[in-house]
């Protein structure tokens, strides 16, 4: 396992950051927040001509067969450019529990293809898993995987009540992001993965702190739906919030980036305010702490195991966090404006840092995972 980058990682890198400084950059998002943020053009770009919707798809079905640590990257990049679009949802989330379909529920997981080709050996009634993953790689389609993002790899059911029957379920689902824009649903229900067509559910937006990641609360009503096969929740879980440490590492990084360049111009007693002792050590603390953070987030796509995710994500949450309070207190009064896209960094580090597990869920899991005993 390396924690460096690789050539080609750092040219897929300079391919989104580009696009992103063009066609999104916060001055733009910040526009377009309260009016529907979604940016369907920007994603048709991003997904089909730099090819991102389709990186963790294998090549058998048209994708570029990648791996985490390339769609990490993509989503450092995503991250700092707070986008609005559906890559985790689609792209890593709804994809990994397509790839993750296998028949039998008791079966093992031989890796993240293993379960997808264990599932297109067998009978399955409706679409298969690959011929969905094909829409998806291309771009044509977006999906969202119907789970709350308060959900963790440790309680994966929280916020969804569905229940399955005779091809039909029924239940609520709360805090759902990229439902709104999705075109297939795939909802986990008693460990088995359904499609359910958007049509057939009420999806209704719900406020979100984070105004560029919008949730909805998804409702079934004995909507016809297919079944696809057995899927580990936890496990696709686990899976987002090892990739969600490197969009809390590209949040905190412009965080710093954009404080450096601030004090450097803005002056009070005729000098730069980043001459002042005080405020060298604060930055010079939180760079710190994103070094650190990068090498969590590294280490959590390149090993992805439970450990090296719980610890990714104990330690991101709270740098991206840090580091845009730092940024809103080091920029003084403008960063307090709406017209400022600071607020946006912020409410997104905030959102991340309950998603998908908080600080404390995942702290509890290195503590078991290390055998590390807490206080009597």
């Amino acid at each position: 396992m390396t924690l460096l980058y690789s050539e080609v990682e750092e040219e897929l890198r300079s391919a989104v950051r580009g696009l992103l400084a063009d066609r999104c950059p916060p001055a733009a998002v910040l526009e377009r927040a309260e009016a529907g943020p979604h940016d369907p053009a920007l994603w048709k770009t991003l997904a089909a001509e730099i090819g991102v919707a389709g990186l963790l798809v294998p090549e058998e079905y048209g994708g570029a067969g990648a791996s985490a640590s390339e769609a990490a990257v993509v989503l450092e990049e995503l991250g700092r450019g707070v986008a609005p679009v559906p890559f985790l949802t689609s792209a890593v989330l709804a994809t990994r529990a397509l790839l993750d379909v296998r028949d039998d529920p008791g079966a093992p997981h031989d890796g993240p293809h293993g379960g997808l080709r264990a599932g297109l050996s067998g009978e399955l009634s409706g679409e298969s898993p690959g011929a969905l993953l094909g829409r998806l790689a291309e771009g044509r389609e977006t999906a969202a995987l119907v789970v709350s993002l308060a959900a963790s790899p440790y309680q994966p059911g929280r916020g969804s009540s569905v229940t399955a029957r005779d091809g039909r379920l029924s239940g609520v689902v709360s805090g759902v992001a990229g439902a709104e824009v999705a075109d297939v649903l795939l909802v986990p229900a008693g460990g088995v993965l359904y499609t359910v067509d958007p049509a057939a559910a009420r999806i209704e937006a719900t406020p979100s702190f984070d105004l560029t990641r919008p949730v909805a609360t998804v409702t079934f009503a004995d909507a016809p739906a297919a079944r696809l096969g057995a899927v580990d929740l936890a496990g696709v879980l686990r899976f987002g919030a090892g990739l969600m440490a490197s969009e809390q590492l590209g949040v905190a990084e412009w965080c710093l980036d954009a404080t450096l360049a601030y004090v450097r111009e803005r002056r009070q007693f005729a000098r730069p305010i980043g001459s002042f002792q005080a405020i060298k050590h604060r930055l010079a603390d939180l760079w710190l702490d994103v070094v650190r953070a990068r090498a969590a987030a590294r280490a959590a796509a390149a090993d992805g195991s439970a450990l090296a995710v719980a610890v990714a994500q104990a330690w991101n949450s709270g740098v991206a966090v840090r580091a845009a309070e730092e940024a809103l207190q080091l920029h003084g009064g403008i960063g307090m404006t709406w017209e400022h896209p600071l607020h946006l960094f912020l409410k997104r580090a905030k959102a991340a840092e309950i998603a998908l597990g908080t600080p404390g869920d995942h702290r509890a899991a290195v503590a078991s995972l290390a055998d590390v005993p807490g206080p009597e």
